[in-house]
């Protein structure tokens, strides 16, 4: 019998993001802010599910089904991803 292993997506992105179209892709995102050179990586799928009520609440979510932070992690979502040295 075979099993699945799922795979995981790993992205590079300037800006903290939480896509529609990423959802269920497994996607783990690398944020690094270009000032400071801060890194976070966190899981798309965990910090949506974690946080789907106050996303789908957001207008920039409900227009463009897209929510971005440019210069850091949101406070409400630091405790899901991790700072990168």
């Amino acid at each position: 019998m075979k099993t699945k292993t799922k795979t995981t997506n790993k992205l590079n992105v300037n800006r903290f993001v939480i896509r529609k179209s990423l959802l269920g892709t497994n996607t783990v995102l690398l944020f690094t802010n270009k000032v400071t050179g801060e890194k976070w990586e966190y899981d798309h799928d965990e910090i949506y599910s974690v946080h789907q009520e106050r996303f789908a609440s957001m207008p920039c979510f409900q227009l463009r089904k897209v929510y971005t932070q440019t210069h850091s992690v949101p406070k409400f979502c630091r405790d899901l991803a991790t700072q990168v040295k």
